[in-house]
């Protein structure tokens, strides 16, 4: 087996191309791995944990095309480079094919378009901000999708937003579905009557999936990007979208989520909550909930919560028949009776980033505080977040995974190998990770998560697997299906994030009694 690689200067792709192209080159007979990746620090980091590090990738930088491949002999790496250039020749011949349909600019798209009234941006974010200036003073809401934006530039453009009437939801807003049409990392839900404001995106997901699977259904879901609570934007645009939908007639319940506001905005929030005349649940990820409560506002403690009780208000049911208590007594003693003495640890691996923080709040008071690259305290702050130590529970979805690369929800490969790296680690008794369904999200999950699970349970077949699924039945790929072909994998697949989080910790502190 040998390792080798070249690098292409100035030949820049997109992210999702590349994460195509590395696939079908995995496929190719005597390749064991590749990675084909944009010369970003964070890929450098991945490279160098994969092994897949060569010193030509010594004084390379962002805007350079790394190419790397671990292959069995010689002419293997040769085959692969043929099928490369076909594969990048593939690529900008349709890109050539496309150019009459695709405009190249905002500008020539609200011509081709003059009643769209709002824009998705998807670009790297030193370029992004530039485009959301056109869009708005082109008079089109914004949904920011691209990350690495400015805690100033954000500012600037939700206060001219604010001033002229539209949506700027975003930075880093992965999530909304707006008169029932789906945008970036959405599930196909139920049209209804209850309205979400998420300064989280997993968490909207999560909410929304959690209300169709019961029966009810989603009239708007508002995205506002995770910093809009914070202290220096002021909750501009979370308050506007509770404004919006106190507004809109086809929303009778409107459902809040959001990690702890600061202070000044979370009263700010409960002085809206006081003027608005529908029911206000609201979940607090890790937050204090009186403030909301005594606005008004009915608090949950977990995302599933929240959503079980918008659905019994919008079927006119008792809220405090809510209850989301299970008995994992029979799961968990029988997961726990074929564990070696030294398997005591789980190892997290979330692509959701609500979804890792709501597991770590579970965790805190039944195991302890686990360790993250986004932890509830820094004092659990990985030092090397390639490196497993005690119990953890890592957001793979962080700006330091997602740089030049596609968002987790999408490639799985980075987690994959993460997944068979723990497995292979004897004091690991649960690996535990998110499986987020949806338009824009990865169209195959199980057919790439199933072989991991068997190669995991092979290293160890003591190991448990847990998995949780967000999405619905009506996603393209099929909540029932996947969790079906996950099972048979060897995992167990629990309903809920907050379900799988709390059977997971019962097993781990059964096994340090």
């Amino acid at each position: 087996m040998i390792t080798k690689g070249i690098t292409k200067q100035g030949k820049y792709y997109d992210s999702v191309s590349l994460m195509i192209i590395s696939n079908e080159i995995n496929k190719l007979s005597g390749v064991i791995d590749s990675s084909i990746v944009m010369g970003t620090h964070e890929n450098i980091s991945i490279l160098k944990v994969a092994d897949l590090y060569i010193s030509d990738f010594d004084n390379v930088d962002d805007t350079d095309l790394l190419i790397s491949m671990k292959v069995e002999k010689e002419e293997d790496f040769d085959n692969a480079l043929v099928k490369l250039d076909e594969l990048f020749n593939e690529l900008s011949n349709k890109s050539d094919d496309d150019s009459d349909f695709a405009p190249k600019s905002l500008e020539n798209a609200i011509k081709q378009m003059p009643e769209a009234n709002l824009s998705l941006i998807s670009i790297a974010g030193k370029y992004a901000v530039a485009e959301v200036w056109k869009a708005l003073k082109s008079g089109l809401h914004v949904m920011l999708f691209s990350d690495n934006i400015s805690i100033e530039d954000e500012n600037k453009m939700k206060a001219y937003g604010l001033e002229n009437d539209l949506l700027v939801m975003g930075p880093d807003c992965g999530t909304a579905i707006i008169n029932g049409v789906p945008l970036a990392f959405s599930n196909v839900v139920n049209r209804g009557d209850i309205g979400i404001v998420a300064a989280s995106g997993t968490g909207l997901q999560e909410v929304s999936s959690i209300i169709s699977n019961e029966g009810a259904g989603i009239s708007q879901a508002l995205g506002t990007g995770g910093r809009d609570v914070k202290k220096e934007i002021g909750g501009k645009m979370f308050l506007r979208s509770m404004q919006a939908l106190a507004q809109d007639n086809d929303t009778k319940i409107i459902v809040l989520v959001s990690k702890p506001p600061h202070e000044s905005v979370q009263a700010k929030i409960a002085a809206e909550i006081k003027n608005i005349n529908k029911p206000v649940v609201s979940i607090l990820i890790g937050g204090n909930p009186k403030v909301l409560e005594e606005a008004g506002a009915f608090s949950a403690n977990t995302l599933e919560e929240v959503a079980l009780m918008a659905v019994k208000l919008s079927k006119g049911e008792d809220i405090k028949s809510v209850s989301t208590d299970t008995d994992f007594s029979e799961i968990v003693e029988k997961e726990i009776t074929n564990k070696t003495p030294e398997q005591k640890y789980v190892r997290g691996l979330y692509s959701g980033g609500t979804l890792c923080d709501e597991t770590q709040l579970l965790f805190k008071d039944k195991i302890g505080y686990a360790y993250s690259n986004t932890p509830l305290t820094d004092v659990f702050l990985m030092k090397n977040v390639w490196e497993s130590t005690e119990n953890i529970v890592i957001d793979l979805g962080d700006d330091e995974f997602t740089a030049g690369r596609p968002h987790p929800m999408i490639d799985f490969s980075l987690r994959n190998k993460r997944i068979i790296q723990e497995s292979t680690d004897p004091q690991v008794a649960v690996i535990l990770l998110d499986v987020v369904l949806g338009y824009g999200a990865n169209m195959q999950p199980s057919q790439e998560l199933a072989p991991i699970f068997r190669q995991a349970l092979e290293n160890n077949p003591k190991i448990t697997i847990i998995a949780t699924i967000t999405g619905t039945s009506g996603d393209p790929q099929n909540k029932e299906l996947v969790e079906q072909e996950l099972q048979n994998a060897g995992a167990i697949v629990m309903q809920s994030n907050a379900s799988a989080a709390k059977l997971t910790m019962e097993i781990i502190a059964k096994l340090n009694n």
